[in-house]
């Protein structure tokens, strides 16, 4: 159980992000040769690659906050001592998890519209609640890694990581 997790905790956003990657390369090389080679065009495929690239930008934002690649003023930062950095980083890491606090109650209304209202995608009839939970689970796991990153921080400041 532990290798689970650790795997899910170091890979997560990587695997989701790369199978999303892989499955669209496959299926528009399926769509280029079935139009110019069998003269037939897909009419899901455009829609399916639609729908797997907006799940991999908001799985993106997960994956980012992770490695802590986000605009920031490195020049600002460096000027502090180790414990000045994680407290400025404290602050910022709090920001950012109010700001994915208040924005998760929108991301799951928007879903729930979606799925009380019955909506299905044109071309392949998928319910439209499994596209918009994207924001929602992006948001739900973005909080997490950042808790994850303030746990990270908090320590540094408390002494507890390495000077």
């Amino acid at each position: 159980m532990k290798r689970v997790w650790n795997w899910l905790n170091e890979s997560l956003e990587e695997f989701l992000m790369a199978a999303s990657l892989i499955l669209m390369t496959v299926i528009m090389g399926i769509q280029v040769f079935s139009r110019y080679v069998l003269g037939a065009s897909l009419s899901w495929s455009e829609e399916v690659t639609r729908y797997l690239f907006v799940w991999a930008g908001f799985i993106s934002v997960s994956y980012c906050t992770k490695k802590c690649i986000s605009i920031k003023i490195e020049q600002f930062v460096a000027v502090f001592p180790r414990k000045g950095k994680a407290i400025f980083k404290l602050v910022n890491h709090t920001m950012e998890l109010l700001f994915f606090f208040y924005l998760i109650p929108f991301a799951f209304r928007y879903m729930l519209s979606a799925y009380v209202s019955g909506q299905v995608s044109p071309a392949c009839g998928i319910p439209m609640y499994y596209v918009q939970a994207a924001p929602f689970v992006s948001f739900l796991l973005v909080s997490f890694r950042i808790i994850q990153r303030w746990w990270i921080e908090f320590q540094t400041v408390r002494g507890k990581r390495g000077e």
